[in-house]
């Protein structure tokens, strides 16, 4: 048996092999995003955003070599010494004990926001090969999870990245301009460092076989928060970065580049033979028992890992029949024999199903009937199939439909509409090998989308909307009418789909219509009264106005001017009158040192204070506290009558007064508007009750969760545990930037966030997916446990 320190000696090596592969790909990597850079110069865009990209360009151009250097030098400090847990100034991880409290910069909080978005881009596209290294470090090293700042995980990674950009002197606009790029380059990187050393410890014995049960049962403390996958990538050679008159490169190559030993070679022993059975014998393990403790162990539910290893090991274990089935590489056409069986099939299940077609007299297809309907169309399809590869494939669908339509919260009048995919699926599984690869293809995605919006009905109790059904009836009708177009026809109709749930939830669902209205209502003020604080505070800057007025314009006023605007329209009388009230307030609280100045502030303030008190009721403050301002505001005044406030001369004046009739004119773009956390009034008058407005309650949340909030889908169903009630509710809407969504209760209640508070609730586990799991990542750990029952019927 190998010593412990071989062990070790093998697991350095083997970070050593992945920082060296990340270091070779640097350069190509960095090329890849300065000729996206210029290639986004050519594309057609507003005057100021083409000068962002001028300076993108610019920036990398000055900063390539810089970044390229300091990846290479942090690569190295996290191989010798390890990483810091945070940088200076980091928010704190979760559940720490820290020093007195303090404000966090922006600049740390965006920071972390896209180190965060990274991670996950990066996990979505190498989450498998992760998982296998994940498995094979932690027997290597003899525990049961990688450190939290182990050099491993996408995170550390992502955060020397986002550090280098910044010392390079980049900003975190270009980020954002180019980081689709980077997540893409990057992501593809990972993937490829994660794939070496997983070779490189499998040729020296190190678990050739993983099995993920054992390791994930173990893994009871969340891992690092994963998305689903996509993205695909490149990387090329080592080299400095052309173009950019980069430096010599830091590193030479394998075993130089951080100045230690190569990974291989005389003196170092050989991994130990017990290796290849650590795993604990047959990998197949428990589907169910593994998928669910995958699930359950990572805090964001829609976790590209647990999704990628369910298709992972429907992969491994089909290929241990079928060597090729797995190639995606491979570009395989439908035997002609298949084809038409298929077309038959799709055919007889489509007369089968369609009311339209059915005798008087005859009862709606039960589920049963279906499911012994869609069984001899298999059999019969499996017959005129050519190849070992073409049957495999059919009879993994045909275990997906199983599951699907044997799901009791898909009500039956959608069921069937289910059962007419399977042909037109299986056509493109067959046709394109990465349907049984990622989470990401098109059809997948559909059936996920349709699955999400109607299991969260009780198919015993209530159907699902006539203008949702009738949508879900036309995708599959265009689906079946363009047989051979591959995924483009599901690409196209999931667009369809997203827009259509867009317009119904706003203007068909009877349920939404009127309180997807009010958010609206809310949202449009909000951003206003944003706006108006903004302009107020530039109009302000350099006027001598006495603080209490200057607070009460900025805290109170500018909610008055945007309840208003929204209610009445921006350039309606009632608007103008308040406008005028803030004009003549800001005189009445400057210095009057004439007797006829004071004698026209008395004459004015009577109708002064009366339009005050109507804006504030307007805007929902009660009398108590229209009280309070009104008091300060009457200090305020009395001190302008002893001359202690300070003069505003009378152009000054008349200039205020003309720029707040023009106020909308002046307002910043509404997209750079980011709402507060404040929403506590309401524009609904005596609909209040039909709109809460959730304003307190959930835990900080980190990055990852606030990344995650955003990525909510409109449709999705979700149990919300709130003012003590735990009910199912569904996402009805998502505002301006996603930074307002709105819930819907099936009775019709609807309960409106703000992205930091929905984000609270998420990581207070207060707001749950209904869902564990899409429909098709449920469907195909259903095939999977079947399979690993028997796999002979893959090749009968």
């Amino acid at each position: 048996m190998a010593h412990s320190a071989d062990h070790a000696d093998l697991a350095e090596q083997a970070r050593r092999t992945y920082a060296e592969q990340l270091v070779k790909g640097l350069p190509a990597m960095i090329n890849s995003v300065a000729e996206s850079a210029r290639q986004l110069l050519d594309k057609p865009s507003e005057h100021a955003r083409m000068m962002r990209r001028r300076e993108l360009v610019h920036e990398l151009k000055k900063g390539a070599a810089v970044w390229h250097k300091t990846m290479v030098n942090s690569l190295r400090n996290a191989l010798l010494g390890g990483v810091s847990a945070t940088r200076s100034g980091d928010l704190p991880p979760p559940g720490t004990r820290q020093g007195p409290l303090s404000l966090v910069d922006d600049d740390t909080i965006e920071r972390e926001i896209l180190t965060s978005r990274l991670a996950l881009a990066v996990m979505d596209q190498a989450a498998s090969e992760f998982t296998d290294l994940r498995a094979r470090m932690a027997a290597l090293e003899r525990r049961e999870e990688l450190d939290a700042q182990d050099m491993l995980r996408a995170h550390v990674l992502a955060r020397i990245v986002v550090d280098a950009w910044r010392t390079a002197g980049c900003s975190l606009e270009s980020w954002r301009e180019l980081q689709s790029s980077l997540h893409e380059e990057l992501a593809a990187l990972v993937e490829e460092a994660y794939h070496e050393t997983n070779r490189w410890l499998v040729g020296h014995g190190v678990l050739p076989d993983v099995d993920l049960h054992p390791y994930i049962k173990r893994a009871r403390t969340p891992p690092q928060p994963t998305g689903f996958a996509g993205g695909t990538g490149s990387s090329g050679g080592y080299g400095p970065p052309s173009g950019f008159g980069a430096g010599p490169a830091t590193g030479q190559g394998p075993g130089s580049g951080f100045g230690g030993a190569a990974h291989s070679g005389p003196g170092r022993s050989a991994a130990p033979s017990h290796w290849a059975s650590a795993a604990g014998g047959d990998s197949r393990g428990s589907v169910g028992e593994e998928t669910r403790m995958m699930t359950r162990a990572a805090p964001l539910p829609r976790s590209g890992e647990h999704a990628e290893a369910v298709l992972g090991r429907l992969n491994r274990l089909v290929s241990r029949h079928l060597p090729s089935f797995s190639q995606t590489s491979r570009q395989p056409v439908v035997s002609p024999g298949l084809a038409q069986a298929i077309d038959q099939a799709e055919q007889g299940i489509r007369r089968r199903v369609d009311v339209s077609t059915r005798r008087a007299g005859e009862p709606p297809v039960t589920t049963p009937a279906l499911l012994e309907e869609l069984h001899q169309r298999k059999q019969a399809l499996k017959r005129a199939a050519a190849t070992p590869e073409e049957r495999a494939t059919i009879e993994i669908v045909a275990l997906l439909f199983q599951s699907i339509l044997t799901e009791d919260r898909i009500p039956a009048s959608v069921r069937v509409w289910f059962a007419r995919l399977q042909m037109p699926v299986l056509r493109v599984a067959v046709t394109e090998p990465d349907f049984f690869a990622t989470v990401d293809h098109p059809a997948r995605r559909l059936i996920d989308r349709m699955g999400a919006c109607v299991m969260g009905f009780d198919s015993s109790t209530r159907g699902v909307g006539d203008a949702l059904e009738k949508e879900i009836k036309r995708v599959v009708q265009v689906v079946e009418a363009y047989p051979d177009t591959g995924r483009r026809v599901f690409q196209t109709v999931l667009t369809e789909f997203e827009k259509f749930l867009e317009h119904y939830f706003s203007t068909e669902n009877e349920a939404t219509r009127k309180g997807v209205s009010l958010a609206q209502q809310v949202e449009q003020r909000e951003t206003l009264a944003i706006q108006y604080t903004i302009e107020l505070r530039r109009m302000l800057n350099e006027v001598p106005v006495q603080d209490s007025v200057r607070a009460f314009l900025f805290q109170v006023w500018a909610d008055v001017l945007a309840t208003t605007a929204v209610r009445y329209g921006a350039q309606s009388d009632e608007t103008r009158a308040m406008k005028r009230a803030a004009s003549d307030l800001i005189w009445s609280a400057s210095a009057k040192v004439t007797r006829e100045e004071r004698a026209e502030v008395l004459r004015r303030l009577t109708p002064l204070l009366k339009t005050l008190r109507e804006g504030m009721s307007s805007a929902g403050m009660d009398t108590a506290k229209q009280d309070e301002h009104v008091q300060i505001l009457n200090n305020s005044l009395a001190a302008a009558f002893t001359a202690k406030a300070p003069v505003i001369p009378q152009d000054r004046l008349q200039e205020l007064a003309e720029r707040l009739e023009s106020l909308e004119e002046l307002l910043p773009d509404a997209a750079d508007v980011t709402i507060d956390d404040s929403i506590v009034f309401d524009l609904s008058g005596h609909e209040s009750s039909e709109l809460e407005v959730v304003a307190e309650g959930g835990s900080m949340p980190t990055p990852a969760m606030i990344a995650w909030a955003r990525e909510l889908q409109v449709g999705g169903w979700y149990m919300l545990d709130y003012r003590g009630r735990n009910e199912a509710v569904q996402l009805a809407w998502l505002g301006l930037r996603k930074q307002l969504s709105m819930f819907v209760t099936p009775q019709g209640r609807c309960v409106l966030f703000q992205q930091q508070r929905l984000a609270s609730f998420l990581q207070a586990g207060l707001l749950l997916p209904a869902q564990d799991e899409a429909l098709s990542v449920r469907a195909t750990r259903s095939a999977l446990a079947k399979l690993d029952v028997d796999a002979s019927r893959l090749l009968n």
